[in-house]
């Protein structure tokens, strides 16, 4: 039984998820409690992503349905993984895959068995026709009732000559994470989506940071192209990160002739993004005219960062951080409380190809980071704490202060240091990308040592309040 009711009066949302940023609707909560039994039941020995889509009865202008009537709830679910699930992809309770290619005597496997007998220059080119092949058999619909295969959406959709030539094909496992599953399935037997929501359970992988029951968007590297594509006829959401951010005003710390010490608040671009124009840039130029940022801070970081008002300060400045004599310290409220009081991470770092902007730890590629920290104060419950339940079943969670001194200035590095479990183990309060969503992101560039840009003289500027 593939379809599972869903007995509740929550009310529908007035739209559909969309997938790459949002907050689970309650009736995917509902959804996920039901789903972890059969993930119990199962016990998978690896961690895996599973979704759930939320559906009620089609309008009829989908694939005509095979499940009676009587069968069918008001509200209803489906349930998918992502992959294969202990090296099945036929689980009763989960939706089929799009494309089965694990038949033992289907064309896939057979061939792809004739190709590993061989090892020569005509072995690459018969893998690359058989990967070519499957992916024309991805014939996906959207919720217009139209079908194209994986090759025509993943082209159409990097239409740019540029973008084409360096996507020209889907990475391998296009079509078999959770989202696109459940959607074909939904479209292939008249079933209108509500929402969706996809968790991970289990440990995590080396490379990635993954914690077990939390909820992620749908990859943007495989599945942005495909859900681009599905997802026409559905009235979806807006992308939150495209709708306008509140034009917040840094504080001026300190300044003079040749440069400026500004005090930026979460939630304010460094420069200008692909959406949102407005940022310290813009509001830096807009009172010193040619003023030139010398560093960035990550949008939802917080702190110190210093602005140039001269072309002679800004080479100069720049020249310091590539020297490494800038010395930055930052605050983070992280999750847990480290083993350590005091230590060094020292994990390579590179970006992760198919989910952009992630970092992964990468030991082959990746650049060296390194990162010095120490733990000052830890507290249970308190300002950093939202919780609704029974605290007599539950006990609150702990929150630590830390210190971070980077030595090196990867992107993202000090939020994954801390959330991979080689580093601290412990996350970034509010870290979407590594942790959880909370009110802010509670990371702040706290203090700065560097060397004046005319006079020479060493300056150390340190904000007093916390966050």
């Amino acid at each position: 039984m593939r379809i599972h009711p869903l007995s509740s009066d929550i009310p529908k949302p007035e739209r559909f998820t969309y997938p790459f940023c949002y907050e689970p609707h309650p009736l995917c909560l509902m959804a996920v409690e039901e789903v972890k039994k059969e993930i119990e039941r199962i016990g998978p020995k690896e961690g895996k992503m599973f979704g759930v889509l939320v559906v009620t009865q089609g309008n009829g202008s989908f694939v005509t349905s095979t499940i009676s009537q009587k069968n069918r709830s008001p509200v209803s679910f489906l349930a998918a993984y992502s992959g294969l699930l202990e090296g099945r992809n036929d689980w009763d309770y989960f939706v089929p895959p799009v494309y089965d290619a694990q038949q033992p005597d289907g064309y896939f496997k057979t061939k792809e068995r004739e190709i590993s007998e061989l090892i020569n220059e005509e072995s690459r080119k018969m893998s690359q026709d058989l990967q070519l092949w499957l992916f024309h058999q991805y014939r996906l619909l959207n919720a217009k009732g139209e079908t194209k295969d994986l090759v025509e959406i993943w082209q159409d959709y990097h239409s740019a000559p540029r973008i084409r030539e360096k996507y020209p094909l889907p990475p391998g496992g296009t079509g078999d994470c959770c989202a696109p599953k459940l959607l074909q399935y939904a479209y292939q037997h008249d079933l209108k989506p509500v929402c969706m929501a996809e968790f991970w359970w289990g440990e995590s992988p080396k490379s990635l940071i993954r914690h077990h029951g939390q909820f992620y968007p749908a990859c943007s590297g495989k599945c942005k192209p495909v859900l681009a594509w599905m997802l026409q006829g559905l009235d979806v959401d807006p992308n939150p990160e495209e709708v306008g951010f509140p034009h917040l005003v840094p504080a001026v710390v300190y300044e003079d002739d040749s440069m400026a010490v500004l005090n930026k608040p979460a939630g304010l671009l460094s420069t200008p993004g692909r959406i949102e124009d407005y940022s310290v840039v813009t509001w830096a130029q807009q009172k010193w005219p040619g003023a030139m940022l010398v560093h960035r801070l990550d949008m939802w970081t917080s702190g110190i960062i210093l602005v140039a008002k001269t072309m002679e300060a800004y080479h100069q400045l720049q020249a310091q951080f590539e020297a490494r004599t800038v010395k930055k310290k930052y605050l983070a409220v992280v999750e847990g409380v480290p083993q350590k009081e005091h230590g060094v991470i020292d994990l390579p770092l590179s970006s992760d190809p198919l989910n952009r902007p992630l970092q992964i730890v990468d030991l082959v590629h990746g650049k060296r980071a390194i990162t010095e920290y120490r733990t000052l104060t830890s507290v249970t419950g308190g300002r950093f704490f939202c919780y609704t339940g029974d605290v007599t079943k539950e006990p609150s969670p702990c929150y630590t202060l830390v210190a971070l001194w980077p030595h090196t200035g990867r992107t993202h590095q000090l939020r994954v240091h801390c959330a991979h479990p080689e580093g601290l183990g412990c996350p970034i309060v509010g870290d979407e990308l590594y942790g959880k969503k909370a009110d802010r992101l509670y990371l702040q560039a706290q203090a700065i040592a560097f060397d004046h840009p005319v006079t020479g003289k060493r300056l150390h500027f340190e904000l007093s309040k916390i966050f």
